[in-house]
């Protein structure tokens, strides 16, 4: 090609950037002005943030000085003058969202989390957030840096349910935590969770965005018992009975009676499972419409054991109910987990009156939203908590904290706070109508694929060995 063709060709290549530069320009502008007002900020610091950081990093000491010429300027220097070191800034790219924006960055020989860490409090003020955390990237030698404009804790949401099967089983999306971030909780393999808190500040909404999450798949069957009600329709659960193979109110009597089929059912799969399943373990396989997972939901679960006092025979049969409903709901605790059992307790304070510690001790995830004193937040959190008195529950009781809630962070030391969403009555009573034909006893199922009832399965079931006296 001659260099009259090449001179010809030149106008094209200019336009032809001047295109791609204007579609840029517009696609942005596109983006901005369909934003709401709080991602429009975002963006407006992103940009900020872009163009100011490497001035930044300088002032913090997020830097480092390389003293070593490159092999291209080592041969552009023609006499014996040192080269000039060059300053080294860690590469950042920012991204943005309603609450702030998330940059990740390169780490540098010195420059790595600890010194983000470090920086953090300069970094929220010269970005203009609320707070800034530094935590570990997504790959190696990266850090995460998540700032938040607006604190999304006394932000309230509400979560809408899809209505469509969950992409994955056993896993909880609870919210957001403090900075912003998504929150889910693994619950394959646990055998159960304990929720604590005030009463109205989010127990119930927490536990039925679970439900009804997981409600389009029929390999989740649900039983609920509600110890604040006599019947369905009075209580939290109205809405989203029809999902539910079983319901109970707070007659302890009936609650006995149904713990006890469920123990059946413990027992008659714990018998069956490896000649259905061709395992031990149902996750090893996961749970179907065949073998769902039973999610047994006892909201205000100190009506079914509390301890009742007095000498008289109705007060004496209370107790004794109470006793062995606390036994009934041990069994499936601690030996159901296998089997495809998940029990969520529910009530105000964890403490041992409360919920058994025998069945506390074993639930692996416990939350709690608001409490009163240090020690419900001991009894549902663990006597960490009292280490971390900026995280504890007891902080929350304000109003503005209404679906807040405090649980460990799994794999690293301290709590996180959550900000759980609302689930609206109708959205509930929608997913739970259009799910409703999804609805089996786990008992009929397991009738179905073995050809006998649970109860008979039970008996078939060996009786654990005698504890030593």
């Amino acid at each position: 090609m001659s260099v009259q063709e090449v001179s010809g060709l030149a106008p094209l290549v200019v336009l032809l950037g001047l295109a791609v530069l204007v579609g840029w320009a517009v696609w942005w502008v596109v983006r901005y002005i369909r934003a709401d007002a709080m991602t429009r900020q975002s963006i407006r610091q992103a940009v900020r943030i872009r163009r100011t950081w490497k001035r930044l990093a300088l002032m913090l000491k997020l830097s480092v000085t390389d003293k070593m010429p490159t092999a291209l300027a080592s041969l552009a220097s023609t006499d014996n003058k040192p080269v000039k070191p060059r300053v080294l800034v860690p590469a950042l790219k920012v991204a943005h969202d309603a609450y702030g924006v998330i940059a990740r960055a390169n780490c540098l020989p010195g420059v790595s989390l600890a010194e983000f860490q470090k920086a953090a409090p300069y970094l929220a003020d010269a970005w203009r957030m609320t707070r800034v955390s530094a935590m570990p990237g997504d790959k190696p030698g990266q850090v995460m840096l998540r700032g938040v404009r607006v604190d999304p804790l006394i932000t309230p949401t509400a979560h809408v349910p899809t209505g469509r099967p969950p992409q994955e089983y056993a896993k909880w999306d609870l919210g957001v935590d403090e900075f912003g971030m998504p929150v889910f909780v693994p619950l394959k393999e646990v055998p159960g969770v304990a929720v604590g808190g005030l009463p109205g500040f989010g127990k119930t909404s927490c536990v039925n965005r679970l439900v009804c999450d997981w409600a389009p798949s029929p390999a989740v069957q649900y039983v609920f018992f509600d110890g604040k009600v006599s019947h369905a329709y009075e209580g939290d659960y109205a809405d989203l009975v029809q999902r539910a193979f079983a319901f109970c109110g707070d007659d302890l009597e009936e609650a006995n009676k149904l713990f006890k089929e469920l123990v059946e059912l413990r027992r008659g799969r714990s018998a069956s499972i490896r000649n259905v399943l061709g395992v031990k373990n149902m996750w090893h396989v996961g749970p179907s419409a065949d073998w769902p997972l039973v999610v047994i939901v006892i909201d205000e679960a100190h009506t079914y054991f509390r301890d009742h006092k007095g000498s008289d025979a109705a007060t004496k049969r209370l107790a004794a109910l109470a006793a062995e409903n606390a036994r009934l709901v041990e069994d499936l605790v601690k030996k159901g987990r296998s089997v495809g059992f998940l029990t969520l307790l529910t009530t105000q304070k964890t403490t041992g009156d409360a919920i058994p510690t025998f069945i506390r001790d074993v639930c692996p995830v416990g939350l709690s939203f608001a409490q009163k004193t240090v020690d419900a937040a001991v009894a549902a959190l663990g006597d960490d908590i009292r280490e971390w008195p900026d995280a504890s529950p007891v902080t929350l009781q304000d109003p503005a904290y209404v679906g807040v809630a405090v649980m460990s962070q799994h794999g690293r030391p301290g709590f996180m706070r959550i900000r759980t969403p609302y689930v609206a009555d109708e959205d509930a009573a929608r997913v739970a109508e259009q799910t409703a034909h999804l609805t089996q006893h786990p008992a009929r199922l397991l009738e179905n694929l073995t050809g006998r009832t649970a109860v008979d399965l039970a008996k078939d079931a060996p009786e654990p060995p005698a504890m030593a006296a």
